[in-house]
């Protein structure tokens, strides 16, 4: 079976009424894309949904070939669902993407042009660019992302406006190490695997791309905030005792 160029990977937990819909609005953007595109995966990790978020992923997987479903032992948070995404791509390159698309797929193509300018990481960012917010977050909860952005660049040395925004593109095999690295599995993931992909010399560009909040957000901004902080923590500590290798295992 011949490779496909891009892997799509879609965190989903307790997701049954978006899913479908966004599953479909995927395939119909990359079925009609670009012809150098050659081919196109979209793989769901089931994060042990109470709901029947795995059953509206395999009825699509039924009629649409693209379309993996991978179940997780249990609720084991976004950041373990999105490494064993990224370790099981088979694509060239490989987007995670947040089940409501809160940022539209079609914003994929600037992080695709940010590869093909030479870097190996592609990250969308609301902060360098907030006129492309449609739908504001609580002030509340901007305020806190922006505190928790300042313990990233100082906790983390990463010089980044937004590291938790849902929407990434990796080039595989360079990026795979990093997953295979990677130890947070909460919501805090990002800044470890960010730090990662500094840390072993890989190009990461910050690109604006379109947002809208949706009030159904799984993050809890009291207690996944103080979770986070922590996850920077054990990113430090990690980094200090050694469990991130420079040499690949």
């Amino acid at each position: 079976m011949t490779a496909p160029e891009l892997s799509i990977v879609i965190p989903a937990f307790n997701e049954e009424r978006r899913l479908g819909a966004t599953l479909e609005r995927i395939r119909e953007y990359f079925a009609g894309r670009v012809p150098s595109l050659t081919g196109f995966e979209i793989l769901v990790i089931d994060d042990g949904s109470s709901d029947a978020t795995a059953r509206v992923a395999q009825d699509c997987a039924r009629t649409v070939p693209c379309v993996r479903v991978l179940s997780n032992p249990g609720n084991r948070g976004k950041g373990y669902s999105v490494r064993r995404g990224m370790l099981e791509a088979r694509g060239r390159l490989a987007l995670f993407t947040d089940a409501d698309l809160s940022s539209p797929i079609e914003e994929c193509e600037k992080l695709f042009n940010a590869i093909e300018a030479g870097n190996d990481v592609g990250i969308g960012s609301r902060g360098l660019d907030r006129s492309l917010i449609a739908v504001h977050q609580s002030r509340f909860r901007e305020v806190a992302g922006i505190i928790f952005n300042r313990f990233v660049r100082l906790i983390a040395g990463l010089d980044i406006e937004d590291t938790q925004c849902g929407f990434k593109v990796f080039r595989l095999p360079d990026c795979r190490v990093i997953f295979e690295q990677q130890r947070i599995e909460g919501f805090g993931f990002d800044p470890e695997i960010l730090f990662l992909a500094k840390r072993r010399g890989l190009r990461i560009a910050e690109v604006p791309v379109r947002w809208a909040h949706d009030p159904a957000t799984k993050v809890h901004v009291y207690r996944d905030s103080v979770l986070m902080l922590l996850d920077l923590l054990r990113v430090r500590l990690n980094c200090v005792v050694g469990r991130y290798p420079r040499d690949r295992r």
